[in-house]
């Protein structure tokens, strides 16, 4: 049977539809099934502790389990490779943080951070602390300067590892400020042992596993690393007050696989912008001292661009590519 030519294209044309039409419904009853978000760092991370606040108010506004999975190790590559790897529908996702920014500099890794995710939305952002042990004699960040230009090489600035969000921080301080100070890496929370006895003499540390800390009088807060001081700690300035421009912070937000169909990014975009502006979790992020970030997709890409950008800089002029 011969069919006519205006009849084939018409056909043709409705074929070419339908997994288009297929897509669109797929996206538009998204969630039918658990979503997992995976975060790099362990389980009572601060990664951790946000993943399991935004997966909760998530799961609540989409009517589907967002199930946590702990997938730490090299600094976050291992499960941001199993992410960029997924299949984008949406059932794989990735807490992405400052050291995503910082590794895709630093690390030689097998994919391109920006070419091949999906930025979703931001979450959150949380300072850092630039904290000192007491027997430091400075109060201020101008007197640290002083301290430390009067004793070049033999201040000890410590870290949570090589590369770590945490020696980034203070390498950009040393650079912005001529400081030669001698870094000591330690294996994660090994670091407040040492700062404790004053084997450390400074450390940028996250404000969630600082204040404690602070709050005692175990260190002394010099100032908080975002642009504004912090509403936990408000009578500690911003280091950009002293040191114009600095400015490193924490920050969590999730993103997908690359082709991760739009109509799930923004679904996926407008369930956290809802849940950022919620009071209650807005309260549970306050000790934290977290700033609730939100936005467009555009907006977080952006804020990754720029923050992959500012540590290329901190990492070339620090020779530390590896």
């Amino acid at each position: 049977m011969k069919i006519a030519r205006r009849q084939f294209l018409h056909l043709a044309a409705a074929a070419a539809t339908v997994p288009a039409l297929s897509r669109f419904a797929s996206a538009q009853s998204y969630p039918t099934r658990p979503v997992h978000l995976l975060e790099g760092f362990g389980a009572g991370s601060a990664p951790d502790i946000v993943a399991r606040l935004i997966g909760q108010s998530l799961s609540e506004r989409l009517g589907q389990s967002f199930v946590i999975e702990n997938r730490s190790g090299a600094t976050g590559n291992i499960a941001t490779e199993a992410v960029v790897r997924a299949s984008p529908d949406g059932y794989m996702l990735l807490l992405a943080t400052a050291a995503n920014a910082i590794n895709a500099t630093m690390l030689n890794v097998s994919f391109d951070f920006i070419r091949d995710i999906a930025p979703i939305a931001g979450v959150v952002r949380v300072p850092l602390v630039m904290e000192v042990h007491p027997s430091i004699p400075a109060r201020t960040v101008a007197e640290f300067i002083a301290f430390a230009k009067a004793r070049p090489g033999k201040v000890n600035m410590a870290s949570a590892g090589t590369g770590s969000l945490t020696h980034m921080a203070g390498e950009m301080f040393k650079t912005m400020t001529g400081l030669d100070l001698f870094h000591v890496p330690y294996r994660g929370a090994q670091v407040f042992p040492a700062l404790l006895t004053g084997e450390a003499h400074v450390y940028f540390g996250p404000l969630l596993s600082s204040i404690e800390y602070v709050r005692a009088g175990n260190f002394r807060a010099l100032a908080v690393t975002t642009v504004t001081r912090s509403p936990i700690l408000p009578d500690v300035p911003a280091l950009g007050e002293s040191v114009p421009g600095y400015e490193a912070s924490a920050w969590f937000g999730l993103c997908g696989p690359k082709r991760t169909p739009e109509e799930i990014v923004e679904k996926l975009n407008k369930a956290v912008n809802v849940s950022v502006a919620d009071p209650k979790f807005q309260a549970q992020l306050a000790n934290m001292g977290g700033t609730t970030l939100g936005g467009s997709p555009g907006d977080f890409a952006k804020l990754i661009s720029d923050e992959v950008k500012k540590w290329s800089r901190v990492v070339l002029a620090g020779d530390m590519k590896r």
